[in-house]
């Protein structure tokens, strides 16, 4: 997220924070693709991360993009944080350990989407190559420790910094050591958001699977393929994970509302400043419990939608829904993920189709399969499949989709060219950290610093 919101709209009723979210619905013309991806940021001669501050550094590289790009900086406490575009659309922000993102502005198509990824990918190259900083697409950063790892100045990370050891072993591993590629997918009414959550709430481990690229931790292989995907088992389960209460008949607004309501708080924004509201549910902030904290103690809008921000559930519900179980990647794989589910989640017969495929999965079950894939990836299984032939399912699904959407480019093709990368995983039955392992115990000889140089941007 590159901004948290100051919208001083008062609440006073649950109901309308579940209206809030029912606004989100538009009709399915108006349907949009909005992509992000996180990189590391590291600097070519002796792969150290990049600081925050200094001539070469994370704020010398945003202020760099505002030069080029003329977005308006957003600001916490003096420093640079990120760039929003004028018309609110886009963004380029920081992930508290310096992971470098784009969230892309909403777009009609996948065509789109690839090349809005092209041009920041060229252009934050332009800006970092001075500088001697390059970037590096996988789930988690294979060769710093926690403590090598530089922090970001920006307010509501402090918050998270202090809070995730008390609910979790490996939230701050989350916080600082991880990169993901997510898609930002639209919802035509109630119905359909339920259809399109309860379907990629119990995909969202297949994704994990196919995008696995974190198989390294400080210089030597974890036992994993996606430490990512290990990493969210354990970071903060009050807000994280498979959400049971999706898959029953009844799912709508009000039921992520209600399981929202009772998650602690991170933070409310008052005049520029955090306040750590972590001793607080969102359900006591309403009946008052910040009475006597606070000056200015009455929930808002605002504080709804930072709180929002601030849930971690393998799929995300705004007024929108987030796709969040992908490991970061190399530069292909960042339009691959919005074209798996695009293709799953944008066309009525795919998502039947998928709906089908994974009708008979219980919550039990789709946790089980969420715990295995870290570890086993593609061999993993759910009911007596293999995780592998059920992603060729949903590949093939996914294809379907984005061919029945018939969106061309200037060539005359249609956005399943953009699955190519999972169809290559799929024919070698092997994902990109299986590839890199047999690298590791190959040709880079028991060495993690050639990844420095072959998986770069």
């Amino acid at each position: 997220m590159a901004r948290d919101t100051t919208d001083q709209t008062p609440l006073s009723s649950v109901s309308e924070l579940s209206d809030y979210l029912a606004q989100g619905s538009r009709p399915k013309e108006q349907f949009r693709i909005g992509t992000e991806h996180e990189k590391f940021a590291f600097f070519r001669t002796d792969h150290s991360p990049v600081p925050y501050f200094g001539d070469a550094s994370i704020s010398a590289l945003l202020k760099g993009m505002q030069e080029k790009l003329g977005w308006e900086p957003i600001m916490d406490r003096g420093n640079i944080i990120g760039l929003g575009e004028q018309s609110g659309m886009g963004a380029i922000s920081i992930e508290p350990g310096g992971q470098f993102e784009l969230s892309g502005a909403p777009v009609e198509t996948l065509h789109e989407t690839c090349r809005e990824s092209n041009r920041h990918l060229a252009l934050v190259k332009e800006i970092a190559e001075p500088m001697g900083i390059r970037f590096l697409g996988l789930g988690g950063s294979p060769e710093w420790t926690l403590e090598q790892t530089p922090r970001m100045p920006k307010s509501r990370y402090e918050i998270m910094t202090r809070y995730m050891p008390k609910v979790g072993t490996k939230g701050l591993d989350m916080m600082y050591r991880t990169c993901t590629i997510q898609v930002n997918l639209d919802f035509s009414s109630e119905a359909d958001m339920a259809a399109k959550m309860r379907v990629s709430m119990k995909l969202q481990s297949i994704a994990t699977a196919l995008f696995a690229s974190s198989p390294f931790t400080e210089g030597k292989p974890n036992g994993l393929l996606s430490w990512r995907g290990d990493i969210w088992r354990d970071t903060d389960n009050r807000r994280s994970g498979v959400l049971p209460f999706v898959f029953g008949n009844d799912f709508g607004f009000h039921s992520y509302v209600e399981w929202a309501l009772d998650v602690p708080m991170y933070f409310v924004v008052r005049d520029g400043k955090y306040h750590d509201c972590t001793h607080v549910t969102f359900r006591q902030f309403m009946n008052g419990a910040l009475k006597g904290e606070l000056a200015d103690w009455e929930p808002n809008l605002g504080d709804w939608t930072n709180h929002l921000s601030t849930l971690f559930p393998d799929v995300r519900l705004k007024r929108f829904l987030e796709m969040r179980g992908a490991d970061g990647g190399p530069w292909r794989r960042i339009c691959a993920l919005p074209a798996f589910w695009v293709g799953l989640l944008y066309d009525d017969t795919a998502l039947a189709d998928a709906d089908a495929l994974t009708r008979d999965w219980t919550a039990d079950d789709v946790t089980a399969m969420r715990n295995a894939v870290p570890t086993k990836g593609l061999a993993a299984e759910i009911r007596s499949r293999s995780v592998l032939d059920v992603a060729r399912d949903a590949v093939a699904i996914a294809k379907a989709g984005l061919k029945s959407r018939h969106r061309l480019n200037g060539d005359g093709q249609d956005e399943s060219i953009f699955l190519q990368p999972l169809d290559e995983v799929l024919a070698k039955k092997a994902t990109m950290a299986e590839d890199m392992l047999a690298l590791y115990h190959g040709r880079w000889n028991g060495s993690v610093l050639p990844v420095f140089d072959e998986y770069q941007y």
